[in-house]
């Protein structure tokens, strides 16, 4: 009565979603239980209104880009599955994450797809460049006033100018993921509470 086991019963595809996340079946059912609370009205899905209940998202900076992130293409719902993919991106990498088998798609967690994750943030118009103005409308609501413009606009240069490889005045995926090469993305891209 009341088993970890009995609650993902409930969970549709509870073994694919599990395998394609990484989350363990314990991690699973608590993440369906704040789905569900997010989700006031039970609809079965989340809006963007939904996800700006959540207090550490309100208080981020990018907390806007990360809610957006959670709708693919335009749409306007997110389903428990697609829930789970997002924040699959911000699950610790373990150990055995490491031991991949080749065969297999890549971990939602590995530092390939942080990286991406990361990217999209920041690349506005989805075209795959970050270019001058994406860096300082990012830069703008990190930091708000805290910054004068003339700051922010030399900031947004000298990043763009240092990451940009090939002189094109932008910063491409490849380039953004060089520029990051010595961070450790795969701990300081990670929620504790998600494994």
């Amino acid at each position: 009565m009341g088993s970890r086991s009995s609650h993902a019963a409930v969970i549709p595809d509870v073994d694919s979603i599990r395998r394609e996340t990484g989350f363990s079946q314990a991690s699973l059912v608590r993440l369906h239980h704040r789905f569900q609370a997010l989700d006031r009205n039970k609809k079965g899905y989340l809006s963007r209104m939904d996800l700006q209940q959540i207090g550490a998202l309100a208080v981020n900076p990018l907390g806007d880009r990360i809610i957006e992130s959670f709708f693919p293409n335009g749409s306007q719902r997110v389903d428990f599955p697609g829930f789970v993919r997002v924040l699959a991106h911000f699950r610790p990498v373990e150990d055995e994450d490491t031991d991949q088998d080749p065969k297999k798609p890549e971990p939602l967690n590995s530092r390939r797809n942080k990286l991406h994750y990361a990217f999209q943030l920041y690349d506005l118009d989805r075209d795959g460049k970050i270019s001058r103005h994406e860096m300082l409308q990012v830069l703008r609501l990190m930091v708000g006033v805290q910054v004068t413009e003339e700051q922010l606009e030399n900031i947004a240069d000298r990043t763009v100018q240092e990451a940009d490889e090939d002189g094109d005045g932008a910063v491409s995926f490849l380039e953004f993921t060089k520029s990051l090469e010595k961070m450790d993305v795969e701990q300081k891209m990670s929620i504790r509470i998600l494994k």
